[in-house]
């Protein structure tokens, strides 16, 4: 089986503009002392050492040099950085987990001596491929959380790498696992997402399809051209004890129906794509052959919102946690990218005065839990001294861009280096986005303000207002100055821009 992604992973080192590119996935965001050590090392045994920390909270290698390809992503195996042992025999088709499992067990293939073989690196790449369950940097430690979301979503990584049929799903397919935290990327479309929410029975996961846990409001999805996608409203919900039974069910339900539909449609890759072709009604009523428990929209969801509030302020600085003179501690690289040395000393504070863990967030900034309250001065400075924002008034956390055309073909402009440069004039508290082309591979989010590059060093303005792709265009191609005067006379006019 090919892959129509051309996605870079673990074993498919993609070609760019700067070298090979590596993308490393992180169960939940999270990443180990010693596995942040082994990278910043294996950055730059192999690659230019430069990490950048994804939309999606993951790393990605730069620069991968030709011919070191394999034992690049040999060194990242060896550090537990590949997906659970257990998919490394989960595509083998005599392996089947019982109806309704998440994973099943199974010993590593034997060789003709009868020794351990070597991994089937294709079912480890596919495996790689469909580890794609976000949930918020601060699970299990937020104080506003309804529910710890890690048991459920180690038991989702599971099923996704334990079941043969799920590698016939996109790379880009994902789940949202979102347990009420202040601190949570809820703004990301999702092919299928889940909400912890509260009611007179507890605690329930409100599920949707192909958008993120809000209002049903325009909330944006990327299409290669960038359109709009509010999908419907949440559908409805489920106790904590069957949301995984209800993914496993909606995997299958995706995977039957859009192979029924190949024929008549495009192949759906997506949830989107086939809400295009049928009702989440049909969806539903596909789904419950595979569940003991009723499946139903609610009506009474109609006027469900997330509570509380989403903060992503709370990302950066010291702020207390769930268990009593313990913080997470957050910083934010400079347009998400860190040097192998920067790296390597995140995971030094970690061992030192953490728990051995980073967390790396969404926002392309990375989270040092369960700080002790005596330890967060000392910790803060060495965040600075790494050259990490920790404070929302800093600018730079309010900029985000592509790659741009050092290392990506398809952009027209430097947009790292145009960034830093409009970061230094923004108005305060104004997010913006710089994009090279149309594709806006920095932000699946929508940005009040995108600059969209028409010719190096010139961009369009736009300005979102509900409308379709990036919103309005408000200007023709500006300067990076000629930007930062316009966005300044915008805020001044519009307050709350």
């Amino acid at each position: 089986m090919s892959r129509p992604s051309a996605c870079p992973g673990l074993l498919r080192i993609v070609a760019a503009r700067d070298g090979g590119l590596c993308r490393i996935k992180l169960p939940g965001g999270e990443l180990g002392a010693a596995q942040a050590r082994a990278i910043a090392e294996a950055s730059t045994r192999h690659a230019n050492g430069v990490i950048e920390l994804t939309n999606r909270a993951n790393l990605q290698l730069r620069g991968v040099r030709e011919r070191h390809e394999a034992a690049l992503s040999g060194e990242l195996i060896e550090a537990g950085l590949g997906p659970g042992a257990g998919s490394l025999c989960a595509f083998d088709p005599a392996f089947a987990p019982a109806s309704g499992s998440a994973a099943g067990s199974c010993s590593s293939p034997l060789d003709a001596n009868g020794a351990n073989a070597p991994p089937d690196t294709t079912a480890l790449g596919f495996a790689d491929d469909i580890r794609n369950v976000m949930t918020s940097p601060a699970a299990g430690r937020d104080p506003s959380a309804l529910i710890d979301t890690r048991p459920l979503c180690a038991e989702l990584l599971a099923l996704l790498q334990s079941e043969a049929r799920f590698a016939a799903l996109s790379p880009k397919f994902a789940l949202l696992l979102d347990g009420g935290e202040r601190l949570a990327r809820v703004d990301h479309p999702h092919d299928v997402w889940l909400a912890a929410s509260a009611d007179e029975g507890g605690v329930r996961f409100v599920f949707g399809l192909a958008g993120c846990p809000g209002d049903g409001a325009d909330l944006g999805a990327d299409t290669g051209t960038r359109r709009d996608l509010a999908g419907p409203r949440p559908l409805a919900a489920v106790a904590p004890s069957h949301a995984l039974a209800l993914v496993r069910a909606l995997l299958h339900t995706f995977l039957d129906l859009a192979d029924a539909n190949a024929n008549a449609a495009p192949h759906a890759t997506r949830m989107r794509d086939l809400l295009a072709t049928h009702s989440a009604d049909t969806i539903l009523e596909h789904a419950q052959r595979y569940v003991d428990f009723p499946l139903a929209r609610d009506a009474s969801l109609a006027r469900w919102q997330r509570a509380p509030g989403a903060d992503a302020s709370l990302r950066l600085g010291a702020h207390a946690q769930r268990d009593a003179n313990t913080w997470h501690v957050g910083g934010q690289p400079p347009l998400g990218r860190l040097s192998a040395a920067a790296l390597h000393g995140l995971g030094a504070l970690a061992q030192r005065y953490g728990n051995g863990t980073l967390r790396i967030t969404p926002w392309q900034s990375a989270l040092l839990p369960d700080i002790p309250t005596q330890a967060v001065p000392a910790v803060l400075a060495q965040l600075g001294a790494l050259g990490l924002a920790c404070d929302p008034a800093q600018a730079i956390t309010h900029v985000i861009a592509c790659t741009g055309s050092p290392g990506c073909a398809k952009s027209l402009a430097d947009t790292k280096a145009d960034a830093l440069q409009l970061a230094a004039r923004l108005p305060a508290g104004v997010d913006v986005h710089l994009s090279g082309c149309p594709r806006s591979c920095a932000a699946a989010h929508c940005t009040p303000y995108t600059l969209l590059a028409a010719a190096p060093g010139v961009y369009d303005l736009y300005r979102r207002d509900g409308r379709s792709g990036f919103g309005h265009c408000v200007a023709p191609p500006l300067t990076i100055d000629e930007a930062a005067d316009l966005l300044a006379r915008l805020v001044r006019n519009k307050p709350d821009a």
